[in-house]
């Protein structure tokens, strides 16, 4: 009788490794799919979270000042004391230079009176083409 020793396979075959090549790249191509629209929403999500801590902050500035900045006076009003304009009856700065510019570096754009709410203000991003008065515009409205 004879016994045959058979050697151990070791390693993958080309077509192995191949098909876990493909896998990958499948599964890869198909993650990277499904995230195109996350850094967008995350954008939206950061300019509407950013228009209501300029809410806040207006609510603060009256109260503290006794009127709204004016549109010329601006967001910047939250940032330094104007020097022009009615003045605020005591002042506080609210906010960083850099709470000014939206994700895609455009300055936030303020109107009072607003265009959408003419008792108060309009607070918007022109969104990611710059331009206002596009679809792409996000405000308080």
């Amino acid at each position: 009788m004879k016994i045959r020793v058979f050697a151990q396979r070791r390693g993958f075959t080309l077509m192995e490794m191949l098909l876990v090549l493909g896998i990958i790249a499948l599964l890869v191509g198909m993650g990277t799919y499904m995230m195109v629209n996350v850094l967008g929403d995350a954008e939206e999500g950061k300019v509407k979270a950013d228009i209501q801590t300029f809410s806040a902050s207006l609510i603060r500035y009256k109260t503290k000042g006794g009127i709204y900045p004016t549109t010329e006076q601006g967001l910047r009003a939250l940032v330094t004391k104007p020097t022009d304009g009615p003045q605020p009856r005591s002042y506080k700065s609210l906010l960083r230079e850099q709470a000014l510019f939206d994700p895609w570096g455009n300055p936030y754009q303020y109107r009072r009176p607003g265009k959408h709410n003419p008792d108060t203000y309009d607070i918007y991003s022109l969104g990611p083409d710059g331009k206002e008065g596009t679809p792409d515009d996000i405000g308080n409205w």
